[in-house]
């Protein structure tokens, strides 16, 4: 069987620091986990570790069955880990055609649909670095959506955006789900996990622990 997301005894330690312990995870099902915990707690660290950014000490990740890391990079997968990885001078448009151009799997007109769907509008030339943080936020996400990923990860996606944003947002998380995408988030709001996760864990000190299902 072919899991979507499968997490084996991973470790991560950085400077002499055991950061994540022992993580063991998978999720065979289309549906929304959601990982709660407080800040430092590792939730940001183990998103960045399942996108292959960073290696894992020990342990392994896969993502359909392909091994994560070690140069090796998720496929049918998108992210929104923060806002700040954006060209400051460039437009929304150009940043997202920018990064479309890794792969070539969408044409303008996708990327100017994406941002429509955003909130953002795609023929609008400003810098992004004149972009306000709820701007910058909704382009984060566009760029994690826009490439149809079968598996997405989101880690605090509301921060940011105004209560007809997160409104949006969660309807737009829910339309995912139907269509069978995994999504993994994290939240400060606890409103957002009641509303939107079929399952919960809970990070504390670099541990994962299922909270609910």
């Amino acid at each position: 069987m072919t899991s979507i997301l499968h997490i084996q005894n991973m470790s991560k330690k950085m400077d002499g620091r055991l950061l994540l312990k022992d993580i063991n995870l998978r999720i065979d099902c289309p549906g929304i986990y959601g990982i709660i915990g407080r800040n430092g707690s590792g939730k940001s660290l183990l998103f960045k570790t399942i996108a292959g950014l960073l290696v894992p000490s020990e342990g392994t990740i896969k993502i359909f069955n392909d091994n994560i890391g070690k140069g090796n990079f998720p496929k049918d997968f998108g992210a929104l880990l923060d806002t700040g990885g954006f060209l400051p001078h460039y437009s929304g448009f150009r940043n997202l055609k920018l990064l479309s151009s890794i792969q070539n799997k969408i044409n303008d007109e996708e990327i100017k649909e994406v941002l429509s769907f955003v909130g953002l509008d795609p023929d609008d030339n400003t810098m992004v670095r004149k972009y306000s943080l709820g701007m910058k936020q909704r382009l984060g996400i566009a760029q994690a959506i826009m490439e149809k990923p079968k598996l997405l990860i989101l880690d605090e996606p509301m921060n940011g955006l105004d209560e007809a944003g997160v409104k949006d947002f969660r309807n737009m998380i829910i339309n995912y789900k139907k269509r069978d995408i995994t999504i993994l988030l994290t939240s400060h709001n606890p409103e957002d996990i009641s509303l939107l996760c079929d399952k919960v864990y809970k990070m504390e000190n670099g541990q994962l622990n299922v909270l609910s299902s």
